[in-house]
């Protein structure tokens, strides 16, 4: 039994783990005539309405003379009257959502977001909630451990025991893996830093380690020290998943397993490298937007959206930081971090809804629009992260080089700190805005009207160039090209080529059309998402469309027959140049000093 007396007490038993089950309860000592319990919508971090209700299996109540009649009021509530002495509800959770955002349990291993499990008891949400976490019954399971930031009240660091969150926003930020986990540690400003890798891998979780403790160290340093007692990843190897989500004193982690480093590798491979920036970006987190928030995440409403015009900045900005972070901390070379940048920049300038959408809109729009990006979102949307990461570098070359090397982006991120993060006290609508004109002294309305509030592209040539950096764009090389770096093949060559404006994938028969680009030939002549298209010019294609159209010239007539709903259907489609969409970065060296210095002063030596 929990230890402590706490107003609200949960038991937690990952009762079922072939069936996906976590058996919960809930007590309150002194229920309300009509106690109301809750569950989230959604979760902090991951901006849209998940209905975490949706994989309640069954539900019952007791107090002190007996069950209890429990009433479900709506999509999250339920509600009960007349309840003397203690109050308990007993539920199921299915949980089998492999995820940063919900819960995942199997023979192998559980995992869980407080959002997904612990029903809130209305009118109690300020006060102590108590947890004992029972380990299962299945002897399949027998070794399994514990690995949460959850405040422990027994038993040692991995067991399973008894823990106690100051309050329910308190409990549900720190989630728990089960498991056979490895582990391995390290220390940053005197905190205690912990790595808990689930999944089958033969990594170097000591290196991992190593340039873990050098990201963190950076951002320490950074920000003046550290503002949790002991920190934890939760990091989740597999096949091909990836995603990230930052919490207080945590975060949960999913990458393939290939991203982790092998025991005497010379070099960083570039899956390993796209770790080491997930690890840095949540890191980062810890301060920007678990800390530093929105004015309108104080409090969190999680029973409904929360908008704001500032994820650009709280998402945008961190993905920016995240790869500058390797570079400061000697784990990438200025070459590899141009590349990085430039592969963050082609996801930009690929996407047609940049015209269409402003970062500030794109942030008030996360809840309909990112996270349920559908086929037409490459030409009606803009992320706020990539185009946030370039509102963030045009930002801090601006601050630079107008305050003659005085001020930069780090200095924001700091002020916001001492005045928001370490106070409690939200960002209002323009408070980064009014900051960053303050520190630099002059006015910057210009610059977010353009780069936050505008929908034009960034002036991002004459950005850098005070800076020795040359901004390059050109076509695509292939359909896998990612950006970040020339090609090997002339400028002129690969705008010879015909171009559908579509994307597409291999499928049986044929080539699927995934997503169909405004303005493009494709879309001129009605092909759509979800045509499969069998033949070009009456030979067929198989999955190679993309292919047999570079190999035509811009201008040059296609047929091409394709099926829509298993009616075949014929398509005259006229190719186009290839858009200069993709972007990298070169570095001047013939550029004069003063450039040079504003070049090492941003990127070192």
């Amino acid at each position: 039994m929990c230890r402590m007396n706490a107003p609200v007490t949960y038991h937690v038993t990952p009762s079922h783990p072939g069936a996906h089950i976590f058996t919960v309860s809930v007590t309150v000592a002194r229920p309300a005539a009509t106690q109301v319990f809750t569950l989230p919508t959604w979760i902090p971090g991951s901006y849209m309405i998940r209905e975490f209700s949706q994989h309640l299996v069954q539900i019952s109540g007791t107090d002190a003379s007996g069950p209890v009649v429990v009433s479900k009021v709506d999509k999250r509530a339920w509600s009960v009257t007349g309840a003397t002495g203690p109050l308990t509800l007993t539920y199921e959770v299915y949980a089998w959502d492999l995820s940063v955002r919900k819960a995942h349990l199997d023979q192998t291993h559980g995992f869980f977001n407080g959002t997904s499990l612990f029903l809130s008891a209305e009118g109690f949400a300020d006060q102590p909630h108590a947890v004992t976490l029972h380990a299962p019954a299945d002897p399949k399971c027998a070794d399994w451990k514990v690995a949460t930031t959850l405040p422990r009240i027994s038993g040692g660091l991995h067991d399973f025991g008894d823990f106690l969150a100051a309050d329910y926003d308190e409990l549900i930020d720190h989630p728990v893996e089960l498991g056979t986990f490895e582990s391995v540690e390290f220390e940053v400003s005197g905190v205690t830093h912990e790595i808990a890798v689930t999944g089958t891998h033969s990594g170097d979780l000591d290196l991992l380690a190593a340039d873990s403790q050098a990201i963190c160290a950076h951002f320490s340093e950074m920000f003046g020290g550290l503002p949790m007692e002991r920190y934890l990843f939760q990091l989740t190897v597999e096949t091909a998943g990836y995603g990230g989500l930052e919490h207080r004193a945590s975060t949960a982690l999913i990458h393939p397993r290939d991203g982790l480093p092998r025991t005497g590798q010379t070099e960083r491979s570039d899956d390993y490298i796209g770790l080491l920036g997930l690890i840095s970006h949540e890191y980062f987190h810890l301060w920007n937007v678990k800390r530093i928030k929105p004015e309108a995440f104080l409090p969190y409403d999680l029973s409904t959206e929360g908008y704001t015009t500032q994820l650009w900045a709280f998402e945008g900005f961190t993905s920016y930081f995240d790869d500058l972070c390797l570079l400061r901390a000697g784990l990438i070379d200025t070459s590899q971090y141009l590349g990085l940048i430039g592969k963050s920049a082609t996801r930009v300038y690929t996407s047609g809804g940049r015209h269409k959408q402003s970062v500030a809109d794109s942030s008030f729009d996360a809840w309909v629009k990112l996270y349920r990006s559908d086929e037409n979102a490459v030409n009606a949307m803009i992320s706020y992260y990539t185009k946030g990461a370039l509102v963030a570098l045009a930002l801090d070359l601006t601050l630079r080089l107008r305050s003659e090397g005085h001020v930069s982006l780090d200095d924001v991120m700091r002020a916001l700190w001492q005045r928001h993060g370490a106070p409690g006290i939200g960002v209002p609508e323009d408070g980064i805005e009014a900051i960053a004109a303050e520190l630099l002294g002059e006015d910057l309305t210009a610059f977010f009207d353009r780069a936050v509030r505008g929908k034009q592209d960034l002036a991002m040539a004459e950005i850098l160039a005070p800076f020795a950096v040359a901004f390059r764009q050109r076509p695509m090389e292939s359909k896998t090209d990612k950006g970040g770096k020339a090609s090997k093949k002339a400028v002129e060559v690969l705008r010879s080529r015909g171009d559908l404006r579509i994307r597409a994938k291999s499928a049986e028969g044929g080539s699927k059309i995934t997503g169909v680009l405004d303005g493009g030939g494709a879309q001129d002549a009605g092909l759509s998402a979800g045509d499969v298209v069998i033949a070009v010019d009456g030979l067929r294609c198989g999955g190679k469309l993309i292919d047999i159209c570079t190999e035509r010239k811009p201008g040059e007539t296609l047929t091409l027959h394709a099926f829509r709903r298993g009616v075949l259907m014929m398509f005259e489609v006229t190719l186009q140049s290839p858009p200069d969409s993709v972007v990298y970065f070169e570095l001047l060296e013939d550029a004069d000093e003063a450039a040079l210095a504003r070049r090492r002063s941003w990127l070192g030596a």
